[in-house]
Parts: structure tokens; C-alpha cells; sequence
């Protein structure tokens, strides 16, 4: 695990990009006090949170990927969130962030969510993507807020970088909701209940 330097002056080893985790130096990444933490927090959050996507997938991949007509799907989905997740992971070492300290739960849990809830068959499994992305979708609207309040030219990249994941995990969204994800046995109670544990994620994972 890597520390946190104290001071907010950091010298960038590459460029932010959707496609690529690597590209040209650029110049030191000034902020204050406040932006850093903001900046800090929002990154150990969106790495986290591509993580526990990628188990989740992972688990409903494991039960239903021989599936002709969901496996395909679930391999599609899966494939986004890796380079989510691959992308995260160099923002997080471009800016010496701390990760966070859960990454093994994460990993459990994401992999007991995708799998349990691919075992309660495919509507369910739709149901928990249509869950996690309404959750992560508007987490990272909320982000794009934060970061339009931020002037400076790395910010304006990772902006793209978010937009771009929310406009992913939109479409897993829209995916799910194509194929009956609300045609899950009892959907509502289990929606809310996937819903509630990713903010709660997200607010753990924001401080640990």
C-alpha cells in the first residue's frame, strides 16, 4: 500500500486517458489542502468501486456464463469493468493515492453478490447490474459536479475519464432493464437492498 504524500504538489508520471493507462508527462498537479482530499477520496472511491464491479461480474459469470444468451452479455459487461478498473489503478499510482485498506472484502463481497444473486437466475442477476449502475451512475454524475468546480488541466482529464465509466455504466444499466431485470422474484426488496449496500460501500470506502 502506497502513503499519502503531505504536501499537495504532485508530479505526474502521465496523462489521464479512457483508453489508455499510460501517455506523455504533464506538468505538476497544484491544489489546495481541500481539493487534494476531495481528489483523493474520489479516486480511492471510483478504484474500489471497479473493483467490487469487476467480482460481481465475475461471480455472475461464473454461474451463468455458459448461458448462450446471458453469458455473452455478462462477458461484455465484464471486459468494461476491467478497464475501468486498469485505468483506476494507474490514476490511483499517477497520484500516489492511497488505496483502500478493504480490498479483500470488496473482492469477497462483490463475488458473493454476483454469484448469489446469478444463482437466484438471470432476471436477478440483471437486477443486481440495474442496482449497482443506478447507484454508480449517480455517483459519478455527483462526481462530475465536484470536478467542474476544479480549474486545472489534469482535472479536466479525469473528468473525461468519469464521464466517459458513467456513460458505461449506464449502458450496463439500459442492458440490464432490456433483459427482465425487473422481472426478478421479489426485484423491489431486492434492489433496495443491493442499492443501500453500494452507498454504503461507497461511504466506507471513501474513509478506509
Amino acid at each position: 500500500m502506497t502513503s499519502t504524500p503531505d504536501n499537495s504538489d504532485i508530479t505526474n508520471s502521465s496523462s489521464l486517458n479512457p483508453s489508455s493507462s499510460t501517455a506523455a508527462p504533464v506538468p505538476p498537479l497544484r491544489l489546495s489542502k481541500e481539493q487534494r482530499e476531495l481528489l483523493e477520496e474520489m479516486v480511492r472511491v471510483d478504484q474500489a468501486g471497479e473493483l467490487g464491479a469487476n467480482w460481481i461480474y465475475r461471480g455472475q459469470y461464473a454461474v451463468l456464463g455458459s448461458d448462450k444468451k446471458v453469458g455473452p452479455l455478462l462477458q461484455h459487461m465484464w471486459d468494461q469493468e476491467k478497464h475501468h478498473l486498469k485505468v483506476f489503478d494507474g490514476i490511483v499510482s499517477q497520484y500516489r493515492v492511497r488505496p483502500t485498506a478493504l480490498r479483500p472484502i470488496w473482492e469477497m463481497a462483490g463475488f458473493a453478490l454476483g454469484a448469489g444473486t446469478a444463482l437466484l437466475g438471470k432476471e436477478a442477476a440483471m437486477a443486481c447490474t440495474e442496482a449497482v449502475e443506478t447507484v454508480i451512475g449517480g455517483h459519478y454524475n455527483d462526481q462530475l459536479r465536484e470536478l467542474l468546480k476544479i480549474d486545472h488541466p489534469d482535472i479536466a482529464e479525469l473528468r473525461k475519464v468519469v464521464k466517459q465509466f458513467r456513460d458505461d455504466e449506464l449502458e450496463h444499466l439500459e442492458t440490464a432493464l432490456e433483459h427482465d431485470a425487473q422481472k426478478a422474484p421479489q426485484h423491489e426488496l431486492l434492489s433496495n437492498a443491493i442499492k443501500q449496500g453500494c452507498k454504503a460501500a461507497i461511504w466506507i470506502s471513501s474513509k478506509v
